[in-house]
């Protein structure tokens, strides 16, 4: 059954389904990774979280954290919008006003499966220096986005 909502229907045909496959994080301070040895892919720059409507939570989110780094949009090189649901990316594209060409440009949460490792495709798509971003809405009402700069 169809909720129909102000930004569109949501059903079963543009809800991403469950996948198989594996992404990790290996959280750590700069001074751990000296000490191993160990060449971080990416540093996490900020992390933002605002609860609200959940299906545009991250454009309340996003704001946020690019404040909090000093950055605007158009410092962005690559977005990564979780689409548990189609119009996630197109109504929060719309209130961020985001080049859609830097959106999910490997596909998104609808074509490839639930992205809770959204972070680790942008470690591994964007190139030395880049900025990524990836924002998620949240069951509840909340949002999570995450600012890294690939090293």
């Amino acid at each position: 059954m169809a909720r129909r909502t102000r930004w569109g229907t949501v059903t079963a045909a543009n809800a991403s389904t469950l996948n198989d496959g594996a992404a990790a994080v290996l959280l750590m301070t700069a001074e751990a990774a000296k000490r191993l040895q160990v060449k971080p892919l990416a540093r996490i720059v900020d992390a933002a979280v605002a609860p609200i409507d959940f299906p545009i939570a991250p454009a309340y989110a996003v704001p946020k954290i690019l404040s909090a780094a000093g950055l605007k949009k158009e410092d962005i090189a690559m977005w990564e919008i979780n689409e548990a649901f189609s119009v996630v990316v197109l109504a929060n594209m719309k209130m961020l006003g985001i080049d859609p060409q830097k959106v999910n440009i490997h596909g998104g949460a609808v074509s490839l499966g639930h992205p809770i490792g959204i972070l680790v495709h942008l470690v591994h798509a964007l190139t030395q220096g880049q900025f990524g971003l990836a924002g998620i809405c949240n069951g509840g009402g909340g949002a999570s986005a995450v600012l890294i700069q690939k090293l």
